[in-house]
């Protein structure tokens, strides 16, 4: 069910795999249950590909789940979530102060900046030195795209500049984010350096861009330990 599963300090972080569905609910009531929680402590979003952060606690949790890209909480216990099933994954927390965050940054999130601005809010949450988890996501030498969009989003996050493995135009959203990530001054762990993730390659991982519309949904979690 995860293919990351790590306590750093305060905050706990996982990354799930095609073993639980998250599009369903009992994905959800499946990861609450890891977690130690109730599946109504489990927060999810309204993902629409933009760069909104909403902030959470415990009275928000049982509400209907805010329109945004990222989730930010310093309460313990609430289980934060972001699906993803070819976009980039990625959790942010500052371990010792028990801040955490989770991000779903698709093409058109990370060229607006979603990544940096839930750094700016986890800091202005009083956030010090953060950590950040990169998750499985399609790579860059599977992403063909138009020359056109590879160069729109390219003049903003030059990273992702690709070409993919049939020598076409390509986008690598993940090293995008990693970059972001980076000049933010924030230590990061992706998952792709030590082991298969991309989401087209591996069976054992959704993708839209494979399976169309029956792809089940990937989940980043985190949350913040008492």
């Amino acid at each position: 069910m995860f293919l990351l599963d790590t306590v750093v300090g305060r905050v706990r972080v996982a990354f799930t795999d095609r073993h639980c569905d998250l599009a369903v609910a009992a994905g959800v009531d499946r990861v609450a249950a890891a977690f130690g929680a109730q599946p109504r402590n489990v927060v999810v979003m309204r993902q629409v590909h933009g760069r909104r952060v909403a902030v959470v606690d415990a009275d928000s949790a049982p509400a209907d789940a805010p329109t945004a890209d990222a989730l930010v909480t310093a309460t313990p216990g609430l289980v934060l979530l972001a699906r993803a099933a070819d976009c980039v994954p990625v959790a942010i927390a500052d371990p010792v102060r028990g801040l955490a965050g989770v991000v779903h940054s698709s093409r058109l999130g990370t060229q607006a900046g979603v990544v940096p601005a839930t750094v700016e809010v986890l800091r202005a949450q009083g956030a010090g030195r953060l950590r950040a988890w990169i998750g499985p996501r399609v790579c860059g030498a599977c992403y063909e795209v138009p020359v056109a969009m590879r160069d729109d989003v390219a003049a903003v996050v030059p990273a992702t500049w690709s070409t993919t493995r049939a020598g076409t135009p390509g986008l690598d959203l993940g090293a995008g984010v990693r970059d972001q990530l980076e000049r933010a001054g924030v230590a990061v762990h992706d998952l792709a350096d030590d082991r298969a993730a991309c989401t087209v390659e591996s069976d054992d991982l959704f993708s839209h861009r494979r399976q169309g519309t029956g792809a089940g949904r990937l989940g980043v979690l985190a949350q913040v330990r008492p």
